[in-house]
């Protein structure tokens, strides 16, 4: 399908690709929001084409699921893994990291990252407070993967380090 129908179609269907996004995530807007953004980037990227063997909306609409599921799996692991990180921490940072869990900004956390190296900051904010994968925390600051990785691994190290000590 042409680029110039595609945009025509996903205009047209918007409203009710929303409504669906709406149900997939639950009723949330702002996570509708943003399902509907991905989807819709799969779709004008290529990532996500039209082979023609539904209508254009249930294909669509399939797009949005899946979006939702990815992003639904992807958040759980991020938390998953952030808590077990947590709990082989001291108490100090287990708070730290509850607070961050309730949406409150934890002042000690933030004065200890501040004093990480830049790209272990950059890395670790990129994965805790933007929810981005080490693989694309190294895409968006254009590093290696094993350079992102490195950072992550010692910027935790660090911050670890500087809680225990009280900042």
């Amino acid at each position: 399908m042409q680029r110039a129908k595609l945009e025509a179609e996903l205009e047209r269907l918007h409203p009710e690709v929303f409504a669906w996004a709406l149900v997939c995530c639950g009723g949330d807007r702002s996570e509708a929001e943003d399902v509907s953004q991905i989807a819709y980037l799969k779709v004008l990227d290529g990532r996500a084409s039209f082979a023609g063997r539904s209508s254009f909306k249930t294909w669509i609409f399939g797009v949005v699921r899946r979006s939702a599921a990815e992003r639904r799996r992807r958040a759980g692991l991020r938390a998953e893994l952030f808590r077990r990180w947590v709990s082989g921490t001291p108490a100090l940072v287990r708070a730290a990291a509850e607070d961050l869990e309730l949406g409150a900004e934890s002042a000690e956390l933030v004065r200890a990252l501040a004093r990480l190296p830049l790209r272990q900051r950059q890395v670790l904010t990129l994965v805790f407070y933007h929810d981005l994968s080490i693989r694309e925390a190294a895409e968006a600051l254009e590093v290696s993967l094993g350079s992102a990785r490195t950072h992550y691994e010692r910027g935790k190290r660090r911050l670890r380090l500087l809680l225990e000590a009280g900042g």
